[in-house]
C-alpha cells in the first residue's frame, strides 16, 4: 500500500514556537487553513482509499477539505498524536526545545527506553502510533492518507523505513502539511519514497518566521549522550 503521511496546517503555537501536544490542541491559523485547503488540489492525481486523523483538533480541520473534496470518510485513531511534551508542554525557549528533539532523535535511532521528561518512552510511542498503522493497513487500502504530527512522523518514519539511516530525523525536517510518501506494509517493511522539505501546496505556504519547533531538524553538532545507530525492526504483523 502507499501511505501518505501528512503534517497538519500551521497552528498559532507553530508561530509562536512553542511545545504544544495536549489535547485537543489549538486550531489552524489563517495560513493553516489556506495550507489545507491546498491539499486536495495538490493530491488531485492521487487515489485515496482512507482519511485518518489524530485527536488533535488540528489535524482533523487539516484533512476536512480533502474529505469534502473526495467524499472520504474521516477516521479518528488514538495513537496517532504528537510526541508527548511532558514536562517540557508549553516551553519555547531553546534548552527545552533541544531537550524535546534530543529525545525525539533518541527514539528515531532506536533508543526506546529514553523517556520524554514526564511523559511516555520511544517503546510507548512507537506501540500506539504501529497499532494504529496497522489498523489502517489491515483495511486493505491501497492509499491510505494520515495526518499527524511533526515530530511524530519524523520519528515514526526515520525508525520504520528500510531506506533511511537512523541520522534521517537529525537534518530533515518537515513543514507544515509537508508529506512522507511510503510504500509497503507492517508485514514487509516501509521503504520511503518521498519526503517534502515544502508544504505539499507549494513553497508559497511556507512561513520561515515562525520557529515550529517539532518540525525543525535538530542541528548535527556533538553531544554527550550522542544515540546508538541501532536499528529496530518492527516485528510482523500476525
Amino acid at each position: 500500500m502507499h501511505l501518505y503521511l501528512i503534517r497538519h496546517g500551521q497552528t498559532p503555537s507553530n508561530v509562536l514556537g512553542l511545545l504544544d501536544t495536549a489535547r485537543p490542541g489549538p486550531g489552524l491559523t489563517a495560513l493553516g487553513e489556506i495550507q489545507a485547503a491546498r491539499i486536495p488540489v495538490s493530491l488531485s492525481g492521487t487515489l485515496i482509499d482512507t482519511i485518518t486523523v489524530s485527536t488533535l483538533l488540528r489535524t482533523r480541520l487539516t484533512a476536512s477539505p480533502l474529505a469534502t473534496a473526495r467524499g472520504v470518510p474521516i477516521g479518528v485513531a488514538e495513537g496517532l498524536h504528537e510526541i508527548e511534551a511532558g514536562e517540557l508542554e508549553g516551553l519555547g525557549d531553546p534548552d527545552s526545545v533541544r531537550r524535546y528533539l534530543q529525545t525525539a532523535y533518541a527514539w528515531g535511532a532506536g533508543e526506546l527506553d529514553v523517556r520524554m521528561p514526564g511523559a511516555e518512552s520511544g517503546r510507548a510511542f512507537f506501540e500506539r502510533f504501529d497499532t494504529d498503522i496497522d489498523a489502517i493497513a489491515a483495511t486493505g487500502a491501497d492509499s491510505a492518507v494520515v495526518v499527524s504530527h511533526g515530530a511524530a512522523i519524523r520519528v515514526w518514519t526515520t525508525n520504520r523505513a528500510g531506506n533511511v539511516p537512523p541520522t534521517f530525523l537529525l537534518d530533515h525536517h518537515l513543514d507544515n502539511t509537508g508529506v512522507a510518501v511510503l510504500s509497503g506494509s507492517p508485514r514487509s517493511g516501509w521503504i520511503l519514497e518521498n519526503w517534502a522539505g515544502t508544504p505539499i501546496g507549494g513553497v508559497d505556504l511556507a512561513d520561515p518566521s515562525a520557529p515550529d519547533p517539532t518540525g525543525e531538524a535538530l542541528d548535527s553538532s556533538p553531544r554527550e549522550d550522542k544515540p546508538t545507530t541501532e536499528r529496530v525492526v518492527h516485528p510482523s504483523s500476525p
